[in-house]
């Protein structure tokens, strides 16, 4: 366990408690990681006002472009209301990462929507796919229009003001129960890929499923993660983002912060409070504020991370 598993607050509750328990819903916290310590500096209003200096980007996730169910009648709309904020942000993240399920059932004119509506932002965007964008025959889609590059079945690694990030795709020969995998040929790529690198180099991993196990009876873990966050124990800082359960959730355990983003389509219930996972349908005045977007701050030289999530509403 992590040293500061007996670090309290002033309610006598670790923070690491805090940070595994806790799910966010409407509102949206601005966190620095300073020592491998969390520390909350408000919530999103103050932290937009704040200078953000150094590597900043922002992660959407769960597009679900083509998804027409009661949960969200217009997934297509609330995608572009997204963007429009990020069009808006007055200071431009660099690059944006897309998490996985662009598309609802892979049909080409659902990555025909999602590029016209994402590719308003201007931005460079760096995608993994979820296992909705996997659908089609052939898993050719997909490929065709993310996948140059790559290897396998579309993994890869970059390099941006001194952080490295890293792609990986876990929706491929998913588990029983829809537990994401990574299989052996990725996990080799990926100690390779990490062979020979500083300890103090900051790393971001992305991947559609939460490579951490956050309900496992719903699939919602990735069955060889460990395996992948074994390689990086080495590294001082490593953050894990990902989609795929709709919801804010963050937790710390040892060098690895790990954050899980919103959808900009439709929210799903907290780990266990239904009888399975899916579309979760609330009501029409709520909805926004269960959808967004995250924006990631590192600023260089100071081994700090932070990540603001911001809803569509509130």
């Amino acid at each position: 366990m992590s040293d500061h598993d007996h670090n309290h607050n002033g309610d006598g509750v670790s923070r690491r408690k805090v940070l595994e328990c806790m799910t966010w819903a409407g509102t949206g916290v601005l966190w620095t990681i300073s020592g491998g310590v969390p520390h909350s500096l408000g919530l999103v209003g103050s932290a937009q006002a704040a200078e953000a200096k150094g590597l900043t980007f922002l992660q959407i996730s769960d597009s679900h472009v083509g998804f027409d169910k009661a949960a969200n009648p217009n997934a297509l709309g609330t995608l572009e209301e997204a963007i429009g904020k990020i069009k808006a942000m007055p200071v431009k993240p660099s690059f944006m990462i897309h998490t996985g399920d662009i598309t609802h059932l892979s049909k080409a004119s659902e990555f025909d929507d999602a590029e016209r509506i994402i590719s308003q932002a201007r931005l460079d965007v760096h995608y993994i796919p979820g296992e909705h964008d996997f659908i089609d025959e052939e898993i050719k889609l997909y490929r065709e229009r993310y996948g140059r590059g790559t290897k396998g079945s579309g993994w890869y690694s970059f390099d941006a003001n001194g952080v490295h990030f890293i792609g990986l795709v876990n929706v491929v020969d998913m588990k029983a129960g829809g537990l994401g995998n990574l299989g052996a040929e990725q996990l080799a790529w990926l100690a390779d890929d990490l062979k020979g690198r500083s300890s103090s180099q900051p790393i971001v991993v992305f991947a559609h499923i939460p490579l951490w196990s956050v309900y496992p009876t719903w699939g919602w873990g990735t069955e060889d993660g460990a395996r992948a966050l074994d390689l990086m124990k080495g590294f001082g800082s490593v953050t894990v983002l990902n989609g795929h359960i709709h919801q804010v959730m963050q937790k710390v355990e040892g060098n690895v912060t790990f954050h899980t983003a919103r959808s900009t389509a439709f929210p799903q219930p907290a780990p266990g409070t239904a009888p399975s996972p899916g579309p979760m349908k609330v009501a029409d005045d709520k909805l926004r504020t269960l959808l967004g977007t995250a924006s990631i701050i590192f600023k260089p030289g100071e081994e700090r991370l932070a990540i603001i999530d911001t809803p569509l509403q509130g």
